[in-house]
């Protein structure tokens, strides 16, 4: 195989892994932000960079506020106000409840990886 193909198939196959992991990540970017949250008290702007950095993904704020306004509805996580700062932010905490589907997340998340590894 000559050095362009390669060249081409490495390219093709760090964008399916890309396009993958992109998948991936805005499959769960409610446990994400539960993890996230979990690990100490943060406002929005935190949470997205966190997440782009970590995975190296594009995220859209609009769709990380929907998510974040979402879970205070279910109440897994709760919010105050931040005035220390020259511009007021919303600190997100995570509420027990959280807390519980969090755990739920990551046990179903481990059962589906032991049972893809085992099973299929």
């Amino acid at each position: 195989m000559s050095i362009t193909k390669i060249k081409k198939r490495e390219i093709y196959m760090e964008s399916v892994e890309k396009e993958i992991q992109t998948k991936i990540v805005t499959g769960s970017l409610e446990l994400l932000i539960l993890k996230i949250i979990n690990q100490q008290p943060t406002h929005g702007y935190q949470i997205i960079t966190k997440i782009q950095k970590t995975f190296n993904t594009p995220t859209c704020p609009n769709t990380i506020y929907l998510i974040l306004t979402q879970l205070e509805q279910k109440q897994y996580i709760t919010n105050t106000w931040d005035h220390t700062t020259i511009k007021p932010r919303k600190i997100y905490t995570i509420t027990p409840q959280g807390q519980k589907i969090l755990e739920t997340y990551q046990t179903t998340l481990n059962n589906f990886h032991t049972t893809i590894n085992n099973t299929l």
